[in-house]
């Protein structure tokens, strides 16, 4: 995997890992579990990586390294190295999914089951390489089911594929896919009311900014208790 080195970043409690991977230098926001109690002490770790159009401060991301270590989860954030070489377009699904491969010994050394997981281009990755990693589950948070407009464009083959439990959690006018479009199979899908692709909610209508993050948080923590 090459060079890992530690240091504190100011984006949060967290502390950085920067990793090689043989698509580039990538970074890990480590947020340990919090729990002092046996049943709120690290179980798991929950990875979880960026879609191709932001990184980890997208607002699910952050949310859920915010509640997570309470319940025994600790939770990464990976970047992937051509988020941190400070590019804007991210490279082709074959060179995502070298990043994540190169990432997969530090989310594992701690001997923890690690959970896979993203956001939209971060949640195919994940689909794509859980079972050839060893990946415990996987999180598909705005699973981008197709392209906007374009439903015949469908990449549900990469969900249903996973090979592993799998939950997604969708906005209810997420325009990469509304819940009611993806395909039956073996996996879990938990909604966030009227919520866009980036969770974002309308100020008028449904439930608020912060009552659409403890749906989405609410689901998770859930889930990942009933894999224990």
């Amino acid at each position: 995997m090459g060079r890992v080195t530690t240091e504190e970043t100011g984006r949060g409690a967290g502390t950085a890992e920067m990793a090689d991977t043989d698509a580039g230098p990538a970074r890990i926001t480590w947020f340990p579990a919090t729990g002092t109690t046996k049943a709120a002490r690290a179980r798991t770790v929950l990875a979880l990586g960026h879609g191709a159009g932001g990184g980890i401060e997208a607002r699910d991301l952050r949310a859920l390294a915010a509640v997570l270590p309470a319940h025994g989860v600790t939770v990464a954030l990976v970047e992937q190295p051509w988020r941190v070489a400070g590019k804007r377009l991210a490279p082709a699904p074959k060179t995502l999914d070298t990043g994540w491969r190169g990432l997969w010994p530090a989310l594992t050394a701690a001997g923890l089951p690690v959970v896979a997981g993203g956001r939209s281009a971060g949640a195919r990755v994940a689909c794509r390489t859980a079972a050839e990693l060893g990946a415990h589950a996987v999180l598909a948070l705005s699973f981008p089911l197709h392209p906007p407009g374009k439903p015949e464009k469908s990449r549900a083959d990469e969900l249903l594929g996973s090979g592993v439990p799998t939950l997604v959690v969708q906005g209810g006018h997420d325009p990469f896919g509304r819940p009611a479009e993806f395909p039956p199979g073996e996996y879990e899908l938990a909604e966030v009311p009227y919520a866009d692709h980036g969770f974002a909610v309308p100020k008028k209508a449904g439930p608020s900014q912060d009552e659409a993050m403890e749906i989405l948080t609410g689901a998770v923590t859930g889930w990942l208790s009933a894999l224990a």
